[in-house]
C-alpha cells in the first residue's frame, strides 16, 4: 500500500500517537459514493477532539430529527441538503457551513443526491 492509498482508505480508529499529529485526506468525498434511494455512511478520520464522518444521500432522503451528544460541523461537499433546526431551515449547498449545539434537534433533507461531511466536535 502505497502512502496515497494509504490517504484514500484511511484508519479511522487511528489518530493517538505522535505520528498522527498532523492528518490528511486527499479525497474526502470520494470515500463514499451515493447509492440509489439509500443513505449511506462512512467515518473516514478520529482524532482526539474531533471525528469526520461523510454521509451520501440519494435525492429525497432523510434523517429524520435526530440530536447529537456534542456540537457538529455541517458542509456539503456535493449537491444540495435542508437542514431544520431551531425553528429555521438553510439551503445548504457547498461551501456553506452550519453549526449546530449539542442535543440541538435537527433533520437533514437531500434536495438532490448529495454528500455531507459532519465533524463531530469533543473536547474530552
Amino acid at each position: 500500500m502505497t502512502e496515497d492509498d494509504a490517504r484514500r482508505d484511511p484508519d479511522p480508529g487511528a489518530g493517538t500517537g505522535d505520528e498522527d499529529a498532523m492528518r490528511d485526506l486527499v479525497d474526502v468525498a470520494g470515500l463514499v459514493q451515493v447509492q440509489a434511494e439509500s443513505t449511506v455512511s462512512r467515518t473516514v478520520l478520529k482524532a482526539p477532539g474531533a471525528r469526520v464522518v461523510v454521509f451520501a444521500f440519494d435525492a429525497g432522503q432523510v434523517l429524520t430529527e435526530h440530536t447529537a451528544a456534542m456540537p457538529v460541523l455541517l458542509q456539503v461537499l456535493d449537491g444540495h441538503l435542508r437542514i431544520t433546526a431551531a425553528g429555521r431551515t438553510v439551503d445548504l449547498r457547498p461551501g456553506g457551513l452550519v453549526h449546530l449545539t449539542a442535543r440541538l434537534p435537527h433533520a437533514v433533507d437531500a434536495v438532490e443526491a448529495s454528500r455531507l461531511m459532519l465533524t463531530m466536535l469533543d473536547s474530552r
